[in-house]
């Protein structure tokens, strides 16, 4: 990512209330964005515009948001991911499960969480490491400072 340039976030969800929601709070802080509807849409977006950031739902129809991180990780490995679900809890869904960066449940600090998880993983220049390679559903953090 340049500095003084806006991180560019792709934004995913079937529910437009918490797509524009979730747009708007992202807006104010700055960054652009850009939206899909499904997973389809999502993958043709990567495919046209490097992104910086992908926020996705996890239940949506035809593709879900953990087919799509499926999808986009071999074509985007640096690609950063946030997925956010209802049922986090309700299916064990984690990083290592996902293949997301981070997941959020959708709840009372869902804004809360995904302000901090965005800035966290845009603010750092985090070495991804592989979902499997994550221990106890925390990905692991590497920033320059620390390999030189």
């Amino acid at each position: 990512m340049k500095s003084g340039v806006a991180p560019r976030v792709l934004l995913v969800d079937d529910n437009r209330d918490g797509l524009l929601a979730r747009k708007a709070l992202l807006e104010e802080q700055g960054f652009v964005l850009v939206t899909a509807t499904n997973g389809e849409e999502a993958l043709e977006a990567l495919s046209k515009i490097a992104f910086d950031l992908m926020v996705t739902d996890f239940r949506m129809p035809k593709m879900s948001g953990v087919e799509l991180i499926q999808c986009a990780r071999p074509l985007h490995p640096a690609l950063r991911i946030i997925l956010i679900s209802g049922f986090v809890e309700a299916l064990g869904l984690d990083e290592k499960s996902t293949g997301a960066d981070i997941v959020i449940a959708k709840g009372a600090n869902e804004v809360s969480q995904l302000l901090r998880s965005v800035a966290r993983l845009l603010a750092r220049n985090v070495a991804r490491r592989p979902p499997g390679s994550q221990k106890d559903g925390q990905p692991r953090l590497k920033t320059k400072s620390n390999s030189v």
